[in-house]
């Protein structure tokens, strides 16, 4: 990527790339880092999401401690640290539907491709842990509205992703009504979290119209299958939202562990000329180069 990259929103790149045939994988990032990395490694799109955002940024759990303006500052880092088009996490909206409205209007300004609002009760969960509430049907079908309103009344591309987590909180059944809901709302994309089998996961995307995500998470509560046989089945994207913490976690762990014991760490690591082009060091000194004041045009005498 440049280092002066315009902050597109990536949106008709995200659009193109749905279009393709094949289950688009969009594995989460937290950083403007890991979201580099990723784009490194030659995948199309990032996701970034609240639990790997609060795990790092804060130390703290995915419980809605993590405010709009933080998770915005870091959609900001996210989008300007890379060309991927970046799906990233609005949580609830942060509040009422005039709320998610705001968050839809300012996710866009900071760059996303696509933002994902959900229907859990503020404050909201993990989407694979216990204890999570839902708002009314009236009151996530406004959250979408609200959203789908905004992007229209603006001229906007930026999609828009609609999650459930009705099918933990309530019913499955009730899940389902409410991913066919946001579908007739406008959402470009549907989310029905934790689906608990292969059964439900053929009925969500059998019964439901549209573009129809996954989301797989390590020791989850939904069955972790290929891309393939997710195609199979009917889904267009899969979410990895925190394989990159984890690793993450274990390797700085280890790191830890290794420095306390020894005082030298000898495991896998990047050398530091890699960090530094990761971190497009040299395309900083090469530009610096033609800004030298001694290779300006003098002033006449």
């Amino acid at each position: 990527m440049s280092l002066f990259q315009r902050l597109d929103s990536g949106a008709l790149q995200l659009k193109q790339l749905l279009a393709e045939p094949g289950v688009l994988q969009a594995p989460g990032c937290f950083d403007a880092l890991s979201a580099k990395l990723l784009e490194a490694a030659g995948f199309s799109t990032g996701f970034l999401g609240g639990f790997s955002v609060a795990a790092t940024r804060l130390g703290l759990p995915d419980v809605g401690l993590l405010s709009f303006s933080e998770m915005l500052d870091q959609t900001r880092s996210v989008c300007a640290a890379t060309g991927l088009p970046i799906i990233a996490d609005a949580d609830t909206g942060y509040g009422n539907a005039m709320n998610a409205q705001r968050s839809f209007i300012e996710y866009s300004r900071a760059g996303v491709a696509c933002m994902m609002i959900e229907d859990q009760l503020w404050p909201k969960q993990c989407g694979h842990t216990e204890g999570k509430q839902v708002v009314s049907r009236q009151e996530a079908v406004a959250r979408v509205r609200a959203c789908v309103r905004a992007r229209e009344d603006l001229g906007l591309e930026t999609l828009i992703m609609a999650r459930t987590d009705a099918a933990a909180a309530l019913s499955f059944e009730e899940a389902l009504w409410r991913a066919n809901a946001f579908t007739d709302e406008g959402a470009d994309i549907t989310f029905l979290e934790a689906p608990r089998s292969i059964d439900e996961m053929q009925r969500y995307c059998t019964e439901v119209p549209g573009i129809k995500t996954a989301n797989l998470v390590e020791d989850g509560r939904t069955p972790w299958l290929s891309p393939d046989e997710l195609q199979d089945i009917g889904y267009s994207i899969v979410l990895y939202p925190v394989t990159l913490l984890l690793s993450n976690m274990a390797a700085m762990r280890n790191a830890a562990t290794s420095l306390k014991s020894g005082g030298s760490y000898e495991g896998p690591r990047a050398t530091f000329t890699e960090a530094q082009a990761a971190l497009d060091w040299p395309e900083y000194d090469a530009t610096l180069a033609t800004l030298d004041t001694n290779k300006s045009r003098q002033a006449p005498e």
